[in-house]
């Protein structure tokens, strides 16, 4: 069983920078590739970025790359998402997420999902 907590969102000007926490609980957490997702006001939920478990790898959405970068630190079982240059498309509830097995990114792949952080963007 792993629980996510996500923190860090908020609201910010178009432009602006947030950086997203996802506290994992386990201890086998290093064993999970993870990720985080977002759904913008009706829209589906779609993948942002992932990174595999042992770091090495990691792999992002066509609309934030050069923008968003995701890391994860082990040792605390933390994973991050800096969201630079944020505009309106960006606002959304982004999600951490965390598989195992393939390192792959379908939704339905998604292990453990946690509650979600708001980022509003305005304009």
């Amino acid at each position: 069983q792993v629980q996510l907590v996500e923190s860090g969102g908020g609201l910010v000007q178009a432009g602006g920078s947030l950086r997203l926490s996802c506290a994992a609980s386990g201890r086998i957490f290093n064993t999970y590739h993870m990720g985080w997702f977002r759904q913008g006001p009706g829209r589906d939920r779609e993948f942002v970025a992932g990174i595999m478990w042992s770091g090495g790898t990691s792999s992002y959405a066509d609309s934030v790359k050069g923008r968003f970068t995701i890391s994860r630190v082990n040792a605390e079982n933390m994973v991050y998402l800096q969201l630079n240059n944020l505009n309106s498309e960006d606002t959304a509830v982004y999600y951490c997420a965390a598989r195992r097995g393939s390192y792959s990114w379908s939704i339905l792949g998604v292990d453990y999902w946690g509650q979600g952080t708001q980022v509003t963007v305005s304009s």
